[in-house]
């Protein structure tokens, strides 16, 4: 039923300065679009597109960020997923248990202390134009991280019940963790959880952003000619996979920049 991971939204108060430090550290243009009492910036890439949103007025939009801002602040807010089908996604998440609620042209999704969406997706939306060069340029998403603390009510979840595709189990001693990997669509869904921390029932949590780049050393220096906090170019984790870290991303989101693998690309 789901076939891509659409966009992530993060809520902002200072819609400006979130959107100049994200067009500094992507290396792009965004497309701006106000309306219904919220400022929107579109960061649109190959595989989904990054939202930033806030208040700017009266109107429903404007009120449910505010809501959120109050309630939990400011920060990753929300993962949408396409789907082919909305109204019988919709059917079929809330005959499955799911906590759902029709929005316009949306499906607002609560689940596991989290908020998500079901949409029928940007259609022909094109890539946000480079601010710099393509080589040290942001290029697309790779992976979003939901950090859990109960790994069986993670796989029942977005496994059974929004039908993502698990393709790794993975636990590490060494690392103290274990790591599901589920496809969606052109990216990862990860869930991660700590070993060494009980099983509780309680919410689960966004965990961060990892976004391909081509050429990291060039991203890298320019990110940090920008002036964020990086840390210097390493091997990751993955074979073949070259990895760093920005320190201070905007709203605090954990970021990774990584250039993956053409072995794993092909996978």
């Amino acid at each position: 039923m789901i076939t891509a991971l659409d966009h992530i939204a993060l809520a902002v108060r200072d819609f400006e300065a979130a959107v100049d430090s994200y067009r500094r550290l992507f290396g792009r243009e965004p497309d701006l679009e106000p309306g219904d009492g919220a400022n929107r910036a579109w960061f649109q890439f190959p595989n989904m597109a990054l939202e930033i949103i806030a208040p700017s007025g009266e109107g429903p939009a404007g009120d449910h960020v505010r809501a959120r801002l109050d309630a939990a602040g400011a920060g990753q807010w929300i993962v949408a997923f396409q789907v082919s089908d909305l109204d019988a996604a919709a059917q079929l998440f809330s005959r499955r248990g799911l906590d759902v609620a029709r929005a316009g042209p949306l499906a607002r999704v609560r689940a596991a202390g989290l908020d998500f969406v079901l949409t029928s997706g940007r259609i022909g939306a094109q890539r946000s134009p480079p601010t710099t060069t393509e080589a040290a340029a942001v290029e697309a998403l790779d992976h979003v991280v939901v950090m859990t603390p109960n790994c069986d009510r993670a796989l029942g979840l977005y496994g059974a019940k929004f039908g993502l595709d698990l393709r790794l189990d993975r636990a590490n001693e060494q690392w103290g963790a274990r790591q599901l990997f589920f496809r969606c669509g052109a990216t990862v869904f990860e869930v991660g959880a700590s070993l060494k921390a009980p099983v509780t029932e309680e919410p689960d949590r966004f965990g961060g952003l990892a976004w391909r780049v081509t050429d990291p050393d060039a991203a890298q220096a320019r990110i940090a000619a920008a002036g964020f906090d990086v840390s210097e170019v390493r091997t990751g984790r993955k074979p073949g996979t070259r990895v760093f870290t920005v320190r201070d991303a905007p709203g605090g989101v954990p970021t990774l920049m990584l250039m993956p693998s053409p072995e794993l690309e092909r996978a």
